[in-house]
């Protein structure tokens, strides 16, 4: 995006990832917050308020355009995030296998001392699973260090029989979601390709 800087308040590297493939230049800066859920706080509100403290805490330009994001993985009202363990692991593929599921990812803009965001919902349904794939899967390690503890991008798509909604929140960043955000603060489309400056 010309010479905006760019700055990611995320550790994720899927999220790098996907802001390489749009093209973009950007540093990676990861705030230090506490992400404990607070009493009766729903889902969406989690992940949301989640993203927005991430992207003021990060230590940046008012100039600079921050973009941070928290996803969850939702079953029965209840958040699964990044498990501990392998045994962690095992109980959420199992948990989640056979049924669908929620990926809710609440994403924070923050430009010129102007704050956005937004929340994405994904429908995600797993194939059942025997025991025996569920360890396996475990065992390769994929879902370590990710909410739900499994990856749709890598060996996880084996476990995934249909999705509803976008493809790139699951992932961990809705793209179209924050390029539509982007776009309300006034950097278009074309902008964000690098194709022209923003009139």
């Amino acid at each position: 995006m010309g010479d905006l800087e760019i700055i990611l308040a995320s550790g994720s590297p899927r999220r790098r990832e996907l802001l390489k493939g749009l093209g973009w230049n950007f540093q990676v800066l990861v705030p230090e917050i506490d992400e404990s859920p607070r009493a009766g706080e729903l889902p969406k509100e989690l992940c949301v308020r989640l993203a927005a403290t991430k992207a003021h805490a990060a230590d940046s330009d008012e100039n600079s355009l921050v973009v941070a994001a928290d996803t969850i993985v939702v079953v029965d009202g209840d958040v699964l995030g990044k498990p501990v363990n392998e045994d962690e692991s095992l109980r959420m593929i199992r948990r989640l296998q056979g049924r669908v599921h929620e990926v809710l990812t609440g994403v924070g803009i923050r430009w010129k001392k102007r704050m956005s965001t937004g929340l994405e919902r994904t429908r995600v349904r797993f194939r059942p699973l025997d025991d025996a794939a569920a360890r396996a899967y475990v065992e390769t390690g994929e879902g370590r260090d990710k909410a739900g503890a499994y990856a749709i991008q890598g060996r996880g798509s084996l476990l995934v029989s249909s999705i509803e909604g976008d493809y790139f929140n699951v992932v961990g960043l809705p793209l179209c979601r924050l390029g539509t955000m982007i776009e309300e603060m006034g950097l278009n489309l074309p902008c964000q390709w690098g194709v022209e400056a923003q009139r």
